[in-house]
């Protein structure tokens, strides 16, 4: 490249720079208009919320502690289960989604798309349509929380297993072991340390998740969350919001100490 072309391609690149800019610029004043959006706006919305969380929301008021304790619980029981019957089925499924253990190409493609489906559907979408269907209460929390955790862990679990080593396998193959031999000898062992670690994963995400799914009538302290503040009962709702941080926080905890000495 001589002189007068490298000239020219510096030219060229620059002038794409500034294209560049300009259109994330209209971009950017397109979408603030569309969302109505300014900084006006923001800065007035802030010394609002600055006076309703000091002087309406604080401090928590500790003697609804008592009544919470039973929809906290049931937050926590929501989540065991979702993690555990989304696990299972979740495990299941993932061997028929994963391209190293799954029997047919087609039935391959069939369940990601299904699973893809329960993912890809807000919770909050999901309690809302299970509402709609059995009614208000924790099963219906329990519900959406369970297809949540199968969409997500299914996918998980099958990048595990078409991340294992695939030398064990032919090994095992190669001694004339069935299908069910393989995975019982080669497959699971590998499977299971990423199994037990996205699972416990799921559980915190299940724990964060359960707030959401109460405020839509799932059940749990979600649900008391959203009726403390229908009632302008500010403390008691912050003391349940209290409650729900150091639910997760101990649970973050927990399942990262359990993962370090499983994993």
């Amino acid at each position: 490249m001589n002189a007068a072309q490298l000239q020219s391609a510096r030219k060229m690149k620059r002038t794409q720079t500034i294209l560049f800019f300009i259109v994330l610029l209209a971009l950017i004043i397109w979408s603030s208009i569309g969302a109505e959006f300014s900084l006006g706006a923001l800065f007035a919305g802030v010394g609002e919320s600055f006076r309703f969380i000091i002087f309406d929301f604080l401090p928590p008021d500790l003697s609804s502690l008592s009544q919470l304790i039973e929809p906290a619980l049931q937050t926590l029981y929501m989540s065991v289960v979702a993690m555990v019957i989304g696990s299972i089925a979740a495990g299941m499924l993932s061997f028929l989604a994963a391209a190293t253990t799954s029997p047919h190409p087609y039935l391959q493609v069939f369940v990601r798309a299904a699973t893809s489906l329960f993912r890809n559907i807000p919770v909050i979408i999901w309690t809302i349509l299970l509402v709609a269907a059995f009614g208000l209460g924790a099963v219906v929390g329990t519900m959406s929380l369970i297809l949540i955790s199968i969409g997500m862990l299914t996918r998980s679990f099958a990048e595990v297993l078409e991340e294992i080593d695939m030398g064990q396998v032919e090994a095992v193959r190669a001694t004339g072991g069935s299908y069910f031999q393989v995975l019982s000898q080669a497959v699971f062992p590998q499977f299971l340390p990423g199994f037990i670690g996205w699972s416990l994963y799921n559980f915190e995400i299940n724990v964060r998740a359960s707030t959401i799914v109460g405020m839509v009538g799932g059940g749990g302290l979600g649900f008391i969350l959203q009726s403390k503040l229908k009632l302008f009962q500010y403390q008691e709702a912050s003391m349940a919001v209290l409650l729900v941080l150091v639910i997760v926080l101990v649970v973050e905890t927990i399942t990262n100490r359990v993962r370090e000495r499983i994993i």
